[in-house]
């Protein structure tokens, strides 16, 4: 391994121009545009998920239906805050997140689908999730280490939607 060394003069003349770019620096080795095109279609999905979470929270009903409303309301409040962190990154990133219902819904990976009872609501949020790690699992093998600040973020999205997956087959299996 060759030894650590910094053109520190360079890093100095890099951090004043294109100071507009924010946390973009000249180091940054991923195409930007292309990452937050994909990272608005994740967004996408995420809030696609919110909404789908919610609905089945509130149309769970039946004896068995308070953990697993339970469980459709932790998961909406984990997915909207995957959607928060990814809103941010893109505008880290200097572009803007697409929040245009219509966008939303055409760029989701997943789809909505109101399922009726908590089988086949179980079942639509599990295949969301596969969906989510499919796709999670992509951008990271796409990404890189291009740009490793959005691949720690997708990471992180990445073993909760695993979590979620993994709690959904279980309530399902319990509910059968």
């Amino acid at each position: 391994m060759k030894p650590f060394s910094l053109n520190l003069d360079k890093i100095r003349e890099h951090a004043r121009s294109s100071i507009e770019d924010g946390a973009v620096t000249p180091g940054y080795r991923a195409d930007r545009d292309s990452v937050v095109k994909v990272l608005n279609d994740a967004l996408a999905t995420e809030m696609v998920c919110v909404l789908r979470y919610r609905f089945h929270y509130y149309m769970a009903g039946g004896l068995a239906s308070e953990a697993v409303r339970a469980e459709f309301l932790d998961h909406a409040a984990e997915e909207q805050q995957h959607a928060d962190w990814l809103a941010e990154r893109i505008t880290q990133l200097s572009g803007k997140p697409e929040l245009d219902p219509v966008k939303i819904s055409r760029n989701s990976h997943t789809q909505y689908v109101e399922a009726e009872g908590i089988c086949g609501m179980l079942t639509e949020d599990l295949v969301s999730e596969r969906i989510a790690i499919e796709t999670y699992t992509a951008i990271l093998d796409w990404l890189g280490e291009a740009d490793p600040t959005t691949s720690r973020l997708i990471r992180r999205i990445l073993e909760k939607e695993e979590e979620h997956a993994e709690d959904l087959a279980t309530l399902l299996e319990r509910t059968k």
